[in-house]
Parts: C-alpha cells; sequence; structure tokens
C-alpha cells in the first residue's frame, strides 16, 4: 500500500502564524555541509522548538535543499554562505503544523487563494482531508450530493474524478495545480456509500456492499490513507456499523486507518466509542477517534468512562487513539440536529414539507 502525500517543500517560522516563507518546488536533497559550509537557507536568532519535547532553546537553523542540515547555538552560522538569510530574532522557528481535519478541497484546485497560502502563513505546513466526504470517487450518484461538490466547485469544469480510479485522478489534479502545504486524504465512508446506495437510508444489498469494497480497495491503491466517517451528518449517519466494518476488512491489506467522528459526542458518546472499538476490531484497522468530546454538561461526567474504554481497548491490544481540540468549544451545522430522514435522497426541503 502507498499512501500519497503530494510533497510541497515549506520553510516555517510560525510566530503564532505571522512569518513563513516557501523554498522552490523544485528543490532537491542536498548532502549537509562538512563545516559551517554553504546553506539554501540560514534561520538566524529564533527560538527554537523542535517538536520532541524538549525545552525551546535559541539557536541558528541552516537548510540544504528540502532537509534541516544543521541546527547550531545562536550566531555559529553568521558567517555561513546563504542564498537566503531570515532574521528570526523574536519569532519562534518550529516544524510545520499538521491540519488533520483540513477543509481546504477546494484551495488545492483553484477556488479560494488557489494554494492554501493562507494555511501556509498560520503555520500549517500539511494537510490532512477526508473525515466523512470526499471530491472523489465520483459517478452519477455522488455528484447529485452537494457537500461533495463543495471540493471541485469554482474549479476547472474539465476536471474529471469519475470512474474506477477517480481518487488517483483527484490526488493527481492536485499535484498538478500545485499547493503550498503537503497534502494528504483519506476517502469519505459518506462518499464510498452514495456511489453505491445513492442518498437513501436502509441496510446495502450484498450488490452494494460488493461496490462498497471495490470502491474502497481502489482508494487504497490509489493512495488513501484510510476511511473516514462523519456519522453525525446526512448521509454519512445512514451508514450501519455491518457496513463500515466491511469497509475496514476492504483496506486492511493496505494497511488503512478508520478515522471517525463518531455517532454521538453527547448523550450516546459511550455507545459511539464502542462502535468505533467494534469497528477497529471486527475490521482489523487501527482506529482514530476525531476530536474526542463531552458534549452537553449532562455528560461531562462521562469523559473519565469515554477515557476507560479507550485505555481498556489498547490493554486489549488495540490500536486505538483519540485526538481533542486545544479549547472548550466547538462547532457544527444544522444539518447534525435534523433526524435522518429529513435529510435522506438529498432533499431536506420536501422531506420538511411532508415528514
Amino acid at each position: 500500500m502507498h499512501r500519497r502525500l503530494l510533497p510541497r517543500i515549506a520553510l516555517l517560522l510560525p510566530a503564532f502564524g505571522a512569518l513563513a516563507a516557501c523554498a522552490p518546488r523544485s528543490a532537491q536533497t542536498a548532502p549537509a555541509p562538512a563545516s559551517i559550509g554553504t546553506f539554501d537557507v540560514v534561520i538566524e536568532n529564533g527560538r527554537i522548538i523542535d517538536g520532541t519535547g524538549a525545552a525551546w532553546f535559541y539557536g541558528d537553523v541552516g537548510v540544504v535543499g528540502d532537509r534541516i542540515a544543521r541546527i547550531a547555538p545562536p550566531g555559529a552560522l553568521h558567517s555561513a554562505d546563504a542564498r537566503q538569510r531570515i532574521d528570526a530574532r523574536g519569532l519562534v522557528v518550529a516544524p510545520g503544523f499538521i491540519d488533520i481535519q483540513s477543509g481546504s478541497y477546494g484551495n488545492f484546485l483553484g477556488t479560494g487563494d488557489g494554494r492554501s497560502v493562507s494555511k501556509i502563513t498560520q503555520g500549517i505546513t500539511t494537510e490532512i482531508m477526508g473525515e466523512g466526504g470526499t471530491p472523489a470517487p465520483l459517478n452519477a450518484a455522488t455528484r447529485q450530493t452537494g457537500g461533495f461538490a463543495l471540493g471541485t466547485r469554482g474549479a476547472d469544469s474539465s476536471l474529471n474524478f469519475t470512474g474506477a480510479h477517480g481518487f488517483d485522478a483527484w490526488l493527481d489534479a492536485m499535484a498538478r495545480h500545485g499547493s503550498s502545504p503537503n497534502v494528504g486524504s483519506f476517502v469519505g465512508a459518506a462518499t464510498i456509500r452514495v456511489y453505491a446506495k445513492g442518498e437513501a437510508q436502509g441496510t446495502p444489498t450484498p450488490a452494494e456492499l460488493d461496490t462498497m469494497r471495490v470502491v474502497t480497495r481502489h482508494a487504497m491503491e490509489d493512495g488513501a490513507f484510510g476511511i473516514g466517517s462523519a456519522l453525525i451528518y446526512p448521509p454519512g449517519n445512514y451508514a450501519t456499523t455491518g457496513e463500515l466494518i466491511e469497509m475496514a476488512k476492504a483496506m486492511a491489506p493496505y494497511g488503512g486507518i478508520y478515522i471517525t467522528h463518531m455517532r454521538s459526542e453527547g448523550d450516546q458518546l459511550l455507545e459511539g466509542i464502542d462502535e468505533a472499538i467494534r469497528i477497529g476490531r471486527d475490521g482489523g484497522v487501527p482506529v482514530e477517534i476525531y476530536h474526542l468530546k463531552a458534549a452537553g454538561k449532562r455528560n461531562w461526567p462521562k469523559a473519565a468512562q469515554a477515557i476507560a474504554r479507550i485505555d481498556s481497548a489498547r490493554r486489549a491490544g488495540l490500536d486505538v487513539q483519540a485526538d481533542m481540540y486545544a479549547y472548550t468549544a466547538g462547532g457544527t451545522g444544522l444539518s447534525a440536529c435534523t433526524p435522518p430522514w429529513a435529510s435522506e435522497n438529498g432533499k431536506l426541503i420536501e422531506n420538511l414539507q411532508t415528514p
């Protein structure tokens, strides 16, 4: 299995998102200088946070090609030859931040600023997409799903992500267009379901399940990191646990990971965790629970139980992890509050008129 991360070279000096500079995309790795040497870029006098958990320290950084060639005490690289020299005094020098739940889809195909430069200026050098739905692969059914189309709206109308390897075509289109950050993606579980069954509720037929497996395998062959579900939003919340397990089984031979916005983060939080763990266990894949929280004051006492469930699964040998916001806030859309039947077949207004 080959997960595809579309590489871009970025040199980052985030001061709470204040400054970034990008090296040429064509830069190649070069050997480190023998002494002080020659560098493509020297960053001087910055406060270095290296991402290992070690305490910050002042220093200079020398870059050759797309690699950090030297980290030295402050002033040590002042006399080194460099094509570009950056004074990072008063700034932080750190590895690029990774946005693990990016929604920048269209920015990589020409919408917005066209290259997601806005993310680079916030210190983000890698964006991972694919929680819930993706713009590919496409067929007649997925084209009708507005949420999936957001990834290509306003982009080149000649782009075509249909067919067995539409996911590959999407990644290739982003690579050709160029972007500032590194880019990678999971394939949306909702995209797979709609591709096979449309936006109808209900358990998939054996033939529809076969289609889901095939679409999953093709996306993994194309370079998807795994499958991403968003089980609180339609049409993702139409998915059964069983079909998600079958998708997981299909991606398991490729080393895929199951990421999930669980079916509930509030009153049914613990049940949602149990479902995610079951999908990982029965499907034979690692699980990452996205933005773990106990929503609603009455559910706050469940937070400790939620962590205990995850710890218990890990002690049992399952690869289950979770991430969370660095703040006590959250937000979502109205579709998370409507019953599943309301959005069936993509006809929200009509369904609400005749419930």
